[in-house]
């Protein structure tokens, strides 16, 4: 690939396209389709520290499966833009929490105390089958992940249109852990993306 960035952009431009013309019908049905896969495969998050997103421009919504683990024990936080070339920092969140918009207008907790993360559901613009991402551009989550040892827990979000061959990784590139679709979970091993039955998944 002689232009990556180039070709990335040209991906993302007709990835993001392509996701916000979803009917609503469609898009209800995937969600809730990776909503149960998360439930029955990731009990284990009822108990962590779990950073989620704001849904941006027809991703899948993970407020409300996320609210259920919460009722199951979690903590969830949202993450903030500190600086252009700095890591995240994730805001404790509650349906009440005070919201402001951050960068790019996605809301993020007015002054919640920040929470170090065990997990991270994460949105993905695209993605390949060696459970590498394609995000916006901007490197936060890729910066982010770079700061913490023992890495967090990783769970890409994405509907299976989403997918690629190859997104030509980067060596600052993270590759995902898991990675759930409407089509189940996906576990990245030696490189390489394998369905899992969402019992096994729950099992590790």
């Amino acid at each position: 690939m002689d232009n990556v960035p180039e070709w990335r952009r040209h991906q993302r431009k007709q990835l993001i396209s392509a996701r916000e013309t979803l009917s609503e019908d469609i898009h209800q049905q995937w969600s809730q389709a990776i909503s149960d896969f998360l439930k029955q495969g990731f009990p284990k998050l009822q108990k962590m520290n779990i950073g989620i997103y704001w849904p941006f421009r027809g991703e899948y919504d993970p407020r409300s499966i996320a609210l259920y683990f919460m009722q199951h024990g979690a903590t969830l936080a949202l993450p903030e833009v500190a600086g252009k070339d700095e890591p995240l920092c994730f805001r404790e969140w509650l349906p009440d929490t005070p919201l402001k918009n951050g960068a790019y207008g996605i809301p993020v907790p007015v002054e919640a105390r920040i929470v170090k993360v065990d997990a991270i559901i994460i949105p993905m613009v695209g993605f390949d089958q060696h459970g590498y991402r394609l995000g916006y551009g901007s490197g936060y989550f890729d910066r982010t992940l770079a700061t913490y040892q023992p890495q967090p827990l990783t769970i890409g979000i994405a509907f299976e249109m989403q997918r690629l061959e190859n997104v030509y990784a980067q060596p600052h590139d993270i590759a995902m852990h898991y990675i759930v679709t409407e089509a189940g979970i996906f576990r990245t091993e030696g490189h390489e993306l394998k369905l899992i039955p969402a019992f096994q998944c729950s099992d590790e």
